[in-house]
């Protein structure tokens, strides 16, 4: 450093403390407040310029730190929310299962004489043109070809091939199936037979017999193919012509057969005509 660059930098600090000390010499005499003033004014808006965008800043961070924890708290409820819907869902089928087990063992106190199987559904005809179920229990465990199928609402149909570990139910709402029966209050006889387009139908009823709407309609047990007073359905009208011979009757199914999840089979029973039904191998 040359001594002309030594000679300025000294002047300097010396102005540099010169005015330092005249400053606060001014300020503990307050002759600086005007000046101070004029400073406060001039920097106030920049201040409050600056403070607002800091404000925004710090409010920006903020924000995006809440939407990340809203985000992490929402898939966090999600989560929960589908485990209840799991949960829910279990006990649910759980409820339903029991209140089908409930209603199978009210049956069979119900009717001490009868030896029944439960079985679930686990096939149907797909095409609905044959009325036809497929249940879990076979010759294995004592199914045989004739057996009846319950539910505690009433009959369902009856065993008509048997494989080791499943069988094929014929619904009594097939068109080749029927059920000797009995109208519970008349006592009339007729034969209840499925129908595509009606259902079910009973047929052969006498004319002088007295039918009407309401009436329950029982297995008769006539034939040997299915046991007495088993429910079939109840009577929704009644056709009746002088010309004819007979007078039939529209029966409604006392079993919801679109609904079937679980049955019964009826083990205690043998038909008549059992042995002349051929066995699936």
């Amino acid at each position: 450093m040359t001594r002309m660059q030594r000679g300025g930098t000294l002047l300097f600090l010396l102005l540099f403390v010169s005015l330092a000390v005249v400053t606060l010499v001014l300020d503990r005499a307050n002759r600086l407040q005007p000046a101070k003033d004029l400073v406060a004014q001039v920097t106030a808006p920049i201040q409050g310029v600056l403070a607002a965008a800091t404000r925004r800043v710090t409010d920006l961070r903020e924000f995006f730190i809440d939407v990340e924890e809203c985000r992490a708290k929402n898939e966090d409820l999600q989560l929960l929310v589908d485990q209840l819907i799991i949960e829910n869902v279990r006990l649910r089928e759980a409820e339903i299962e029991n209140v089908n087990l409930r209603a199978q063992l009210n049956f069979k106190q119900a009717n001490p004489s009868f030896k029944l199987l439960s079985a679930q559904v686990i096939g149907r005809d797909p095409s609905n043109l044959a009325g036809y179920l497929i249940i879990d229990r076979g010759r294995e465990e004592g199914v045989a070809v004739g057996m009846p199928i319950l539910t505690d609402r009433g009959l369902v149909g009856r065993v008509t091939e048997t494989a080791p570990h499943s069988s094929k139910i014929l619904l009594i709402t097939d068109p080749s199936s029927s059920v000797n029966a009995l109208i519970q209050e008349s006592r009339a006889t007729g034969v209840v037979q499925g129908s595509v387009v009606q259902g079910l139908v009973m047929r052969y009823i006498q004319q002088t017999e007295e039918v009407k709407p309401g009436d329950l309609v029982l297995t008769s047990g006539l034939g040997g193919n299915f046991p007495t007073r088993l429910i079939v359905g109840q009577v929704t009208s009644v056709v009746k012509k002088d010309v004819e011979l007979f007078q039939q009757a529209q029966i409604r199914p006392s079993v919801d057969f679109g609904r079937l999840e679980m049955v019964m089979v009826l083990t205690s029973f043998h038909p008549i005509d059992s042995e002349a039904e051929q066995q699936a191998p």
